[in-house]
């Protein structure tokens, strides 16, 4: 119990200066990125140090699995250098216990950064989002889903205009029993179009069965005008209402179900935002390959004129896992496999390869 101790304390403090340390690098990447960025247009350096803080999460939680793969070599490399894998082994323990405390540890790591550390990735990330928007003076089209419905808000030269649906198809451009509301550049209600559907095509939307109001009459009902067609010219692309969804790392892993549903019920395709789920739920177990196959390169004793060829041959596989997996969510997103083996098959795949190298090498 005490050499299970020892392993999980050796390896977590490892974690933590192999996270600092790729932090630090990270950081002053991203400043002299955002310096270079934004040269010349008067931004403040709080402004791009704030921006920059707000950065590094993602790209942090992002390169989690190599983090666990380098901290997994560097503990095990060490234990070999000092012989205490020599003296743990010499007194009866196999390598499968001396990997207990490690993947423990690993577990919660991995337990922590799906339940805590998403989160506050999803918050940095959109409020980045906001404050890149804001210091390019950019206005983006936002869609937002609710029990009411769906609502989509496009800008142009001539002011916003919100619209409210109850329906739409997979991709947002086929709406049903929809309402625009305009507003002028100052902020004043112009107009109110309510329609049984409308479908965005190039250059605008295409509004059937609408009855139009107009907000600078005197009466605006007396005056409200029926149109069998009406035409209503748009900015906005398919492309483009689809992105405004974000992307699946700006939704917390706890609203995330709950978004999915939401998606579903308004009639929007959730693909992707369920295999992002289910990828996010199996990192922990991603977590665990990457500390099994960093120690079945390393655990065994070793010239160290081998140690570098060790070293890259654990590398090398953990990157091959790491780019399997990611070419499998690609494959769950577009539907050519089922999000569950897009998510769980590369993990437990990546658990079962070095567990085998490992078996095949401590008992023959």
């Amino acid at each position: 119990m005490i050499l299970h101790v020892y392993f999980a304390r050796r390896f977590l403090t490892t974690f933590l200066f192999v996270m600092s340390v790729f932090f630090g690098i990270l950081v002053l990447i991203n400043l002299v990125e955002q310096v270079r960025r934004f040269e010349g247009e008067g931004v403040s350096f709080p402004a791009l140090a704030a921006m920059t803080l707000l950065s590094v999460p993602e790209t942090l939680y992002a390169i989690l699995p190599l983090l666990v793969i380098i901290t997994t070599l560097t503990l095990f490399l060490s234990l070999a250098r000092t012989s205490e894998l020599v003296v743990s082994r010499a007194s009866g323990r196999s390598a499968y216990l001396s990997l207990f405390g490690p993947v423990v540890v690993t577990l919660l790591i991995g337990l922590g950064a799906v339940t805590v550390v998403n989160p506050i990735v999803a918050a940095t990330t959109r409020q980045y989002d906001m404050l890149q928007d804001r210091l390019e003076g950019r206005t983006r089209s936002t869609l937002a889903l609710s029990d009411e419905g769906v609502w989509l808000r496009q800008g142009g030269a001539t002011g916003q205009t919100v619209i409210h649906a109850d329906g739409a198809n997979a991709d947002g451009t086929d709406l049903t029993g929809v309402s625009f509301i305009g507003f002028t550049p100052s902020g004043g209600p112009a107009y109110r179009i309510e329609a049984a559907r409308a479908r965005l095509e190039d250059g605008g939307w295409t509004i059937a069965d609408a009855k139009e109001w107009r907000f600078d009459a005197p009466n605006p009902e007396q005056s409200a005008q029926s149109h069998e067609t009406l035409r209503l010219p748009s900015t906005l692309t398919a492309s483009q209402i689809l992105d405004s969804f974000g992307d699946p790392a700006t939704v917390p892993i706890w609203a995330l179900p709950g978004f999915i549903a939401e998606m579903r019920a308004a009639g929007f395709s959730a693909r992707r935002h369920a295999v992002y789920l289910q990828v996010e739920l199996a990192l922990p177990v991603l977590l665990v390959a990457m500390v099994l196959t960093g120690a079945v390169f390393t655990m065994r004793h070793t010239r160290v004129a081998r140690a570098g060829t060790m070293v890259l041959s654990a590398l090398s596989l953990g990157f091959v896992l790491f780019f399997i997996r990611n070419f499998a969510q690609i494959l769950g997103e577009s539907g050519q496999i089922p999000p569950g083996l897009a998510a769980w098959g590369p993990p437990v795949a990546a658990i079962l390869l070095p567990l085998g190298l490992l078996l095949h090498w401590e008992d023959g």
